[in-house]
């Protein structure tokens, strides 16, 4: 602990080692661990490098050499981007898209064709069959003369020696092409639109015929309101699979026609598949289920008995992803902790040991400023309650002077169908530790508390996900932890446009974020990309029959309504939320003559990825609530001045 006598400064004027430079500079991310033949392997996506991401094996470092980048496209949102097998890596190159195979450190070579347009044939979501002689996965092609692209399931010769081909092209959507162990069935997952994957789905089985082609195809199981995922072998052959058909996602068996409900709980086994290749399950050599199960925004490892028992191991996460088998009782997995970032960490299920093999972040952070989360539910619309993580200040260095209250910062999460992670982020560590509250809301719609709580926003976007956001400031002013004045929103993508909806059609909070926010949901509705292209039908109604809605959700048609000081960041790339968006807001802000600022950023697409302008945003915010709240950063020498108009 800090041996000085805390020094008196108003909340907000704290000064803290933990720098928006720091942040800026962040660390790797990380993705997708996996293994064959007990060899670990992970995604690495490198800042430095322009986000390139890198395939990396544990105890020999890079595998994918420059000039290349283990990135696919499917979807956009990508995932599963590559694929191991003895010493051999598949992966998707970002450049062409085409899929590359790697041995032995050699040379990437192309085992796809060259498309007949750049980038228009892609692929993800790569399995291996058990002989290692073909991959299958999901292809994507998009056509010459535009329109949707064609999503299917494919194979392909592991060697390049015949190329792709399809095996199921039936369905708008499809993931998770998943063989059994001896290689004689397929199962995969299918969906149309308008639904989302985690809306309604379908789970196919067939048998793989000796010339790879499919034959006795089968419908497992789909409902109206089903969404089914991860479909997994065990290691003697029976299927497994998520659904929420009891209104959670739960694992599920198939024992000839029946399907098996496996110690069903009011937990999520799974969490949104917006990538490709989530693993919230794996298997052990001896038929042991090892699962990441959610309750109240929380994970927890456990283990599930071939008879059904579910035991947990004690591990110091909070947050576990991407979980592969390691041979043994070993695993790996994506974790993290409220006093840890993400990391690649190895864990035995039997003896309860633990160790990182790769952790995202670079810098260690001061133990001594660092704010642990509490869960905390709260009363909202319609006699409801719902979540959020609440961080208070914390700086031992510092102590406000008495009977002042922090102000608070309401974190509106992207998506919006996702959730706030309680892992360790220096982002919001940058706040507290200058005397900030923050609150990161699980806003009705968020994942991790049943489909009920996430169908929540079906047709009220832009309405239950604002009042959430308000009713947590209000829940958390009334309880005397956050100053009531002193209130502020902040988001980007979807959390930006929620953050736009309070301060247009609300008059609770003194100020406001919006980085890259959706301001037209009807933009968004006439021009996006396949998976989302049918999105908003759910989340608002069908467009273009419900226009005059979409209109009446869109704030940047309701501009005359805006009170309050608002802070606008917008990448002049950004395809999603064009930057004629931001203008109309900033055109409507000085009309008004309401204080703001406005930062473009050349080069930014659609989320911030360049350092400079990281640390740029974070330090011009910070100045932007010292405006409107009347305190003098410690460190406001040291910061680039922000013009604020209309001051």
């Amino acid at each position: 602990m800090s041996a000085r006598k805390p020094v008196s400064a108003p909340f907000g004027a704290w000064r803290s080692t933990l720098s928006a430079a720091l942040v800026a500079r962040g660390g790797v991310k990380l993705y997708e661990p996996r293994a064959h033949g007990g060899a670990l392997h992970w995604i690495e996506g490198r800042p430095e490098e322009q986000g390139r991401q890198v395939v990396v094996r544990a105890g020999r470092g890079d595998v994918t050499p420059a000039g290349f980048n283990a990135r696919t496209r499917v979807h956009e949102y990508g995932g599963g981007s590559y694929a191991v097998w003895d010493d051999a890596v598949y992966f998707s190159n970002f450049a062409d898209q085409r899929v590359y195979r790697q041995r032995g450190g050699g040379a990437p070579v192309a085992i796809t064709p060259e498309p007949p347009q750049p980038c228009s044939v892609r692929f993800a979501d790569f399995e291996v069959a058990p002989d290692g002689a073909h991959l299958y996965c999901v292809r994507e092609t998009h056509p010459e003369a535009g329109g949707e692209p064609r999503n299917e399931i494919a194979r392909l010769a592991a060697d390049g020696s015949t190329g792709p081909r399809a095996l199921w092209s039936e369905s708008d959507f499809v993931s998770s092409p998943r063989l059994s162990p001896d290689g004689s069935k397929l199962a995969w997952i299918a969906w149309d639109h308008p639904n989302m994957p985690w809306d309604t789905t379908q789970l196919w089985v067939a048998d793989v015929q000796s010339d790879g082609s499919l034959a006795r195809l089968h419908r497992v199981a789909s409902g109206a309101e089903e969404s089914i995922q991860q479909p997994l072998w065990s290691p003697d052959g029976v299927l497994h699979f998520v659904s929420d058909r009891s209104g959670w996602w739960n694992v599920y068996r198939l024992r000839g026609e029946a399907v098996e409900a496996l110690a069903p709980r009011t937990a999520e086994f799974a969490n949104p598949p917006w990538v490709f290749a989530l693993a919230t399950l794996c298997f052990l050599p001896d038929g042991r289920l090892v699962c990441s199960v959610g309750e109240d925004g929380w994970d927890r490892l456990c283990v599930l008995q071939p008879g059904g028992a579910l035991r947990e191991v004690a591990t110091p996460y909070r947050e576990l992803g991407f979980l592969t088998p390691l041979g043994g009782s070993r695993i790996a997995a994506l974790c993290g902790s409220p006093r840890s970032s993400a990391g690649v960490a190895v864990l035995d299920i039997d003896t309860g040991t633990h160790e990182i093999a790769k952790q995202s972040l670079k810098e260690t952070l001061d133990p001594e400023l660092v704010s642990e989360p509490e869960a905390i539910q709260f009363p909202t619309a319609g006699g409801l309650s719902a979540h959020a993580f609440f961080y208070p200040p914390r700086n031992p260095d510092f102590a406000a002077p008495p009977n002042e209250r922090p102000p608070l910062l309401v974190f509106s999460h992207g998506g919006p169908t996702s959730a706030a992670s309680p892992s360790l982020n220096p982002a919001i560590q940058f706040w507290t530790s200058r005397g900030f509250a923050v609150v990161d809301v699980d806003y009705g719609g968020s994942t991790g508390y049943g489909r009920a709580y996430r169908n929540r926003l079906r047709g009220q976007w832009g309405i239950v996900d604002t009042q959430d956001c308000i009713n947590a400031a209000r829940y958390l002013a009334k309880r005397n932890l956050v100053d009531g004045e002193r209130l502020a929103i902040r988001g980007g993508s979807a959390g930006g446009y929620t953050t736009l909806c309070a301060l247009t059609f609300h008059d609770v909070f003194a100020a406001g974020a919006s980085y890259y926010g959706v301001a037209d949901v009807e933009a968004l509705a006439r021009d996006t990309h396949k998976f989302e292209s049918r999105y908003l039908d759910l989340l608002i109604g069908p467009y273009p029959e419900t226009r005059e809605l979409y209109r009446e959700r869109s704030p940047i048609h309701h501009v005359d309504r805006l009170s309050c000081p608002l802070l606008i960041l917008q990448g002049l790339e950004d395809e999603v939320v064009p930057p004629a968006q931001a203008e109309l807001m900033v055109e409507a802000l000085a009309k008004r003559g309401l204080p703001h600022a406005y930062l473009p950023f050349q080069g930014e697409q659609h989320g911030f990825r360049q350092a400079p302008n990281i640390r740029r945003a974070l330090e011009a915010e910070l100045l932007f609530y010292a405006y409107v709240f009347g305190f003098a950063p410690a460190d406001a020498d040291d910061l680039e001045p922000l013009a604020i108009r209309n001051a």
